[in-house]
């Protein structure tokens, strides 16, 4: 598959056809430059909230009504430029009521009209103590014609048993859609997206959210860049960056991912990391602590 992911700056559109112009206008660009998924980044959806208004995208509570009350309508808009374009697609996520309780939710849609999604699992400091927002559940695997694909949304990819629990139910490409506001939060979740890649033998896919935006409550500074990270072994690249997009500036990373490359470092590769992962639990109630002066 030919992957597309995004440095995703967020805008000021304050009328639903400004919205989805500038949605379509990022599905074309990457559909016509031979994209099979495309990749938007974590709370991307926040850009819906400028069509309440000023006081409510501006607001703790009003931002989450604002978003959650339009995201079926966005939805539905994904659903059909995945259609239109014969590509899927990870929408922006954003926050979505659960019943009493609030969550991280992205979108997946299929050109073929299916639609699944991947809840946050993990909240960061910001979102259990100041927003309110909870984590879902659970963690899905989805199975396409191009391969098993799975996301960890931002966070998430800092917990390797998540990406393991992913790895294990056959995941071969992880999408970790990202929201961070200094350059410690894109290296934070970047490592992890690396790390995952190491220890899963699989490719990583990181988008982020780039610039500022202030009238939008929680996403107001942004940091980051696309890219995609693969195990350092044979058929990849020494560094296991198989692309990256320069920090901070706006557009689509490109990158051709080959199932076959992940299914032979996997059963042959120089190191056997995800076949070897087991070994980690028979040694781990064997630790002695020693005085040593």
């Amino acid at each position: 598959m030919k992957i597309a992911t995004a440095a995703y700056p967020l805008d000021w559109l304050e009328t639903w056809h400004d919205y989805a112009a500038k949605q379509r206008a990022w599905v074309a660009q990457a559909a016509q430059a031979g994209a099979d998924v495309l990749v938007f980044p974590e709370y991307g959806a926040m850009e819906l909230a400028a069509q309440a208004g000023a006081q409510a995208a501006g607001d703790l509570h009003g931002s989450i009504q604002a978003v959650a009350a339009r995201m079926a309508q966005a939805n539905e808009l994904h659903a059909a430029l995945a259609r239109e374009f014969g590509v899927y697609i990870l929408s922006g996520s954003g926050p979505v009521l659960k019943g009493e309780t609030v969550v991280n939710r992205a979108h997946f849609f299929a050109p073929g009209g299916g639609m699944a999604h991947q809840d946050k699992q993990i909240m960061t400091r910001f979102e259990r103590e100041d927003w309110g927002i909870s984590g879902g559940g659970p963690l899905r695997v989805f199975d396409t014609p191009l391969g098993k694909i799975a996301v960890l949304i931002c966070y998430d990819s800092e917990f390797p048993l998540l990406a393991r629990s992913l790895v294990e139910a056959g995941a071969e490409v992880l999408l970790v859609p990202s929201c961070t506001e200094a350059p410690e939060g894109y290296w934070r979740v970047r490592i992890g997206a690396m790390a995952r890649a190491l220890e899963g033998q699989c490719v990583t896919v990181m988008a982020s959210l780039v610039g500022q935006q202030p009238r939008l409550f929680a996403v107001e500074e942004n940091c980051g860049a696309g890219g995609v990270f693969a195990p350092p072994d044979r058929g990849f690249p020494a560094t296991g960056v198989l692309a990256l997009g320069q920090l901070d500036v706006p557009g689509w990373t490109y990158a051709q991912i080959d199932r076959a490359a992940i299914a032979d470092v996997r059963a042959d590769g120089h190191v056997l990391n995800m076949a070897h992962w087991p070994e980690q639990a028979a040694r781990l109630p064997h630790i002695e602590t020693l005085p040593l002066a």
